[in-house]
């Protein structure tokens, strides 16, 4: 994991960080649901990320984009379950080839200690049930389910919650 720097992403990336999302979300068939092709849409606006979120990456030793993260934090247009002394980790994603590199960890960590830095008292985040490498991850570095504040898209389409307090 020591070669993984996280840091913002910059303005000329944008067009990459997106196709990189779309990627691995359609690597994992993340996609292959009723909400993809709109979600895929939303997964490659990294202008409107950048805008209304904070858009990281996660960049190995040549500056090679390994995945993306996003964090959201209440009033932005980006949260979906965020409430006030919360932020929302949103559309985590690694390159299929940089997986199993600690990439989702890397990003994930940076997330958290930036809405500590930033006064939040609490992570939110939701997850399709098919994402189970990421609720193992999750759970690890210790968010818990809370299975209140899980929601359903319009189609129907589960989004299961998870919790960490900062």
């Amino acid at each position: 994991m020591s070669d993984i720097q996280v840091r913002a992403a910059r303005p000329e990336e944008l067009p990459e960080v997106g196709e990189l999302t779309v990627a691995a979300y359609r690597a994992s068939g993340h996609l292959d649901h009723e909400d993809g092709r709109r979600y895929s849409r939303s997964l490659r606006d990294t202008a409107r990320r950048a805008e209304h979120a904070e858009l990281l990456v996660a960049v190995d030793g040549e500056g090679s984009l390994l995945g993306t993260a996003t964090l959201a934090e209440p009033g932005s247009a980006l949260v979906e379950m965020c409430e006030d002394g919360e932020a929302e980790l949103r559309m985590v994603a690694v390159a299929p080839h940089a997986r199993r590199r600690g990439v989702g960890e890397a990003l994930t960590r940076a997330a958290l200690d930036l809405a500590h830095e930033r006064g939040a008292s609490r992570m939110v985040l939701c997850s399709l049930t098919s994402m189970t490498t990421a609720h193992r991850l999750y759970e690890r570095l210790g968010f818990t389910r809370a299975p209140s504040r899980d929601w359903h898209t319009d189609s129907g389409l589960l989004l299961m919650a998870y919790v960490k307090d900062l």
